[in-house]
């Protein structure tokens, strides 16, 4: 029984193609360049166990619960190991400022830099309740 050449010839094609998709397998892999952008609504940086460690947010524009409007904020966290966000720095469209929160245990050890509106100010207080706040 003779072969036809038309199927010999399409098992050929089919043998390249296979021969052709394995070879792809074993190349390596190169990144497609530089991405211009990287966009998004929120940054969250985790450590080996998951915790966020660092956090960039855009906060919306809100009320407090003392009545007083807040501006959209965009609010950059760096958090410790266990959980209290130490270092904080936000800027708004009235309101830019810092604050350095002090060690995990503490609630009124911290200090804030901030400009808001026209005036600015350096906030300084220690856990025993002194406190100092320098203005021009």
């Amino acid at each position: 029984m003779k072969t036809p050449r038309s199927l010999i010839a399409l098992t050929g094609i089919n043998v390249a193609l296979l021969l052709f998709t394995i070879a792809q397998q074993f190349r390596p892999a190169f990144a497609q360049g530089e991405a211009p952008v990287l966009r998004g609504r929120a940054l969250e940086i985790v450590d080996a166990q998951g915790r966020i460690r660092a956090s960039i947010n855009v906060l919306p524009s809100s009320r407090s619960p003392s009545g007083e409007d807040q501006a959209e904020t965009v609010l950059l966290r760096l958090i410790t190991e266990r959980g209290r966000p130490s270092v904080k720095i936000g800027a708004s469209e009235l309101t830019s400022g810092l604050s350095f929160a002090g060690p995990t245990g503490t609630k009124d050890t911290y200090v804030i830099l901030q400009s808001k509106a026209t005036i600015s100010s350096l906030k300084l207080r220690n856990e025993d309740g002194r406190e100092q706040v320098l203005s021009p």
